[in-house]
């Protein structure tokens, strides 16, 4: 039997083929690549959120009574919010923190002039991660 190559269906060469899967393969490989590093940004972000939301348990106006002292989230905020579940009680007690307030910076306006005069207090709070963050008082204004 003899074919005529008229007859014969064009069809797709082994080299075509593997040109096709390296080419696939590439672009799953870069799509992936792409995937683990934004996952791990969402992951950094995630983590990153949530220690900012624990700090900010620590930065009540109580906070500047204990300069030099370990105190847990719970013992800040016990008198202003009234935790009812007992595992929470627990996370709140379990977070604790290094407080250090250097002396506060007292900033007058200028001689003979009026103006608003501020107390400025820097909270350093250390632990697992460090935070630092400033508290404002305006006194005259």
């Amino acid at each position: 039997m003899s074919y005529s190559k008229n007859s014969l269906r064009p069809a797709f060469t082994i080299i075509e083929i593997l040109i096709s899967v390296i080419i696939i393969s590439f672009s799953i490989i870069y799509v992936l690549k792409i995937h683990s590093s934004t996952r791990n940004q969402i992951v950094y972000i995630s983590e990153r959120n949530k220690l900012a939301f624990e700090d900010s348990l620590y930065l009540t106006d109580k906070v500047l009574k204990y300069n030099k002292d370990k105190k847990s989230a719970y013992s800040l905020i016990e008198d202003d919010i009234r935790v009812k579940k007992l595992d929470s009680h627990e996370i709140l007690k379990k977070s604790k923190r290094d407080i250090n307030i250097p002396e506060e910076i007292d900033i007058k306006p200028p001689m003979n002039m009026h103006g608003p005069t501020a107390i400025i207090n820097e909270i350093m709070l250390k632990g697992e991660h460090s935070a630092i963050f400033w508290h404002f008082h305006l006194k005259d204004f």
